[in-house]
């Protein structure tokens, strides 16, 4: 399904492959559609130490303009979560999947940007989008920010994530081009993405650094998910 964040970006944005990517851009490479989970901690383990949906939104998000609000957003000690479907953000730094012919929403930055202060890309960083602080939810009051790891289940696969982009105030659901695809679920920005069956489970006050570094967010992901479910 198109990415439903954005506004159409000017015409023109410049294409640049993987090949030409800044190095600090380029992270380890993350889980492929047909690998099995990251880290050591099963999606089973983590929905089971999800239990009851303890609510800290003030009301329900949609998942689509078009949807009803029912998607929760819900607290524990530890995490916030919540889940929805996955729509596909392409934006960040232009590559070959991910620029303003393959996505007509494309916008070349992300609300968080890396160390050198270019944004990420979403073709290579596994990232998820906060839905924009207001009534409902202020992701800050959570300690919740850029760069907080957070496991993405889906199925029987777990892929660590980075909180990358914000969206609308109103809508929740929604993660990079690399978190898509690791996940085994189609990355196309146009027809791409799942209408629901995503967890997204995000740890409190943690940090990636850097953060476009996947293989931190995976060490980090994974020590906060076992200690999350008590191993």
């Amino acid at each position: 399904m198109p990415s439903r964040t954005k506004a159409v970006a000017a015409a023109g944005a410049t294409l640049l492959t993987a090949a030409v990517l800044p190095a600090a851009l380029l992270p380890a490479p993350a889980a492929t559609a047909g690998s099995a989970s990251e880290g050591s901690v099963s999606a089973r383990a983590l929905l089971d130490a999800l239990g009851s949906c303890d609510r800290i939104s003030d009301g329900r998000y949609r998942i689509d303009e078009d949807e009803d609000e029912d998607v929760p957003v819900c607290g524990m000690r530890d995490v916030v979560y919540w889940k929805a479907d996955l729509d596909i953000d392409c934006d960040g730094w232009p590559t070959d999947e991910c620029n303003s012919d393959t996505d007509p929403y494309f916008q070349d930055e992300t609300a968080y940007v890396d160390a050198d202060g270019d944004p990420l890309s979403s073709e290579y960083v596994p990232f998820i989008v906060v839905p924009g602080a207001g009534g409902r939810w202020d992701y800050n009051d959570s300690g919740i920010r850029g760069g907080s790891v957070a496991a993405v289940v889906y199925g029987d696969r777990v892929v660590y994530a980075v909180v990358g982009d914000v969206g609308p105030s109103n809508i929740i659901g929604e993660a990079s081009w690399a978190t898509a695809d690791a996940l085994g679920i189609d990355p196309d920005p146009q027809i791409g993405g799942v209408n629901s069956g995503v967890t997204y489970i995000v740890f409190r006050d943690s940090q990636v650094s850097p953060i476009h570094s996947h293989r931190a967010a995976v060490t980090l992901g994974n020590r906060l998910a076992r200690e999350f479910v008590g191993d």
